[in-house]
């Protein structure tokens, strides 16, 4: 019998066999594709039953997330972008922006160095705010999935602002906890598919009342000011230029804007549980600046204060201890520290430079008749290839230069980083607002499985005590923030360094 219930008749034996034939070439191919439809079926029926309820389903994608809403609270998030001093620099706008709104900073995580990158505000080529928040949300959910996941307060000490009242913090792993109406293991484990709630706080789909207000408007067309008696709206003194507008097709008008007016009370923005900006780096640039220009505010005490505090943020104290154990322990006497970035960008075309500045340092040293002099290197050129350069030199001159060098395997390293991890300053930035018990959990759940990359972070704690001074590159930010570390004395008195 036919599993499909047909009979046939044995009068015609042509017939019988031709159906015979079509029979053997067709019922085993219908059969198999019905199976494994049902089958299908019923697997999407048991998963859907199994899924978790989020707040981001397809049917519901616009809609926020009944835990941030229900809390009450004001949330400012923003993405970092490039290596890590430009992810600092923006950190402390991102304070500076969340005190003056009112709104509790989501503390994100340290990207991956150039893992996004933002383009050139001076040539008006960027990328758009939408596409780098969700490009920085994906990233964030990659460290976490990965356990490489290392909080901005993990590394910069940020208790100093305890003292500002008003300034309230929450690590980024509890915000998506909130904001994707997920489980915690779901957060960290990127077990579900996260991207719908990353486009909704990207703002790819527009703002949500009540929920949503993302900023769109970026370097391109605008710089952030705040009380600082300008008109709003007045024209910046930087704008495309003629050649930039012919050659480019370059159309955008830059505008001089309040922040406070714009995203601040009595504006749309303020009725939304989370503002998100894009990119919140700036830097001057011809007379302006490229995005933020809020230095400070005649007759308001407050945010000069505050301004003042977040010039330096210094190291958390397990880094700082190990940088200068490795001075008391290792180096043992005075000695330059030699920053110098070989590889990467525009540095790679410029090693005659940075050699020949090094060079003539140490020979105004060697004039004093300190022999051999302890030079401390800071590079990213590695040993194996410092073949025929001026490292080579050095490092061969053992009758005048002793050279140190510190590794990430290095046992001192390892064992700040063990600390670093343990401590968890990231999580415990956290605002008390969302309980103490919330916070042990996602701390046991979202703890990193791997130790956290402090190699650089003590290198420059390091150079910051160079008895006999800094050579930093020439253009490098990381010389920049070296030399903010040595302008606020760090290593001041050594007979206080911590065991």
């Amino acid at each position: 019998m036919n599993i499909f219930g047909s009979s046939r008749s044995p009068i015609n034996g042509w017939n019988s066999k031709k159906s015979k034939f079509l029979h053997r070439r067709f019922s085993l191919p219908v059969f198999a594709l019905l199976s494994g439809s049902f089958f299908l079926l019923y697997l999407f029926s048991s998963y859907s039953s199994f899924m978790p309820s989020t707040a981001f389903s397809t049917s519901n994608s616009r809609k926020c997330s009944s835990r941030i809403l229900d809390l009450g609270e004001r949330f400012l998030f923003y993405a970092p972008h490039s290596g890590f001093s430009n992810q600092l620099s923006e950190f402390k706008n991102a304070i500076l922006m969340a005190w003056i709104l009112n709104r509790t900073l989501v503390v994100p995580p340290i990207l991956d160095h150039h893992a996004v990158a933002l383009g050139s505000c001076p040539k008006f080529r960027v990328t758009d705010p939408g596409e780098i928040r969700f490009s920085v949300w994906e990233h964030m959910l990659e460290l976490l999935r990965n356990g490489r996941y290392v909080s901005m307060a993990d590394i910069v000490d940020i208790s100093s602002l305890a003292s500002y009242s008003s300034i309230k913090a929450i690590d980024f792993r509890t915000f998506a906890y909130l904001w994707c109406g997920v489980d915690l293991e779901s957060v960290c484990s990127n077990e579900y598919n996260l991207k719908q709630c990353g486009r909704l706080l990207a703002g790819l789909d527009g703002n949500v009342d009540k929920c949503l207000h993302a900023v769109d408007e970026d370097c391109r067309t605008t710089v952030w000011t705040y009380k600082n008696g300008e008109v709003d709206g007045a024209l910046d003194v930087f704008q495309p230029n003629e050649q930039l507008k012919k050659k480019k097709n370059v159309s955008y008008v830059r505008r001089r804007r309040d922040v406070y007016r714009a995203l601040g009370p009595d504006s749309k923005a303020e009725l939304a549980a989370v503002l998100s900006f894009g990119s919140l780096f700036t830097a001057p640039y011809k007379g302006s600046e490229l995005y933020i220009d809020i230095h400070e505010v005649s007759g308001d005490q407050r945010i000069s204060s505050l301004i003042k505090s977040i010039e330096y943020l210094p190291f958390v104290p397990e880094i700082l201890s190990a940088g200068k154990e490795y001075i008391d322990k290792i180096i043992k006497a005075p000695f330059l520290c030699a920053q110098l970035r070989l590889l990467d960008g525009q540095f790679k075309n410029h090693w005659n430079a940075t050699f020949l500045a090094l060079e003539q340092k140490l020979d105004l040293i060697l004039q004093d008749g300190n022999e051999p002099v302890h030079v401390f290197v800071m590079t990213d050129l590695p040993e194996s290839n410092w073949t025929g350069s001026y490292l080579r030199h050095l490092a061969r001159d053992s009758n005048h230069f002793k050279l140190f060098l510190l590794k990430e395997h290095d046992e001192l390293v390892q064992r700040a980083s063990k600390k670093v991890m343990v401590v968890g300053h990231g999580l415990r930035s956290t605002s008390s607002a969302f309980g103490p018990s919330r916070i042990h959990d996602m701390k046991n759940k979202c703890t990193s499985e791997r130790l956290p990359d402090i190699l650089l972070y003590i290198e420059e704690t390091v150079c910051s005590c160079a008895s006999l001074g800094f050579l930093g590159t020439a253009g490098s930010t990381i010389a920049e923030s070296i030399e903010l570390m040595r302008k606020y004395g760090l290593c001041s008195d050594q007979n206080s360094t911590p065991s």
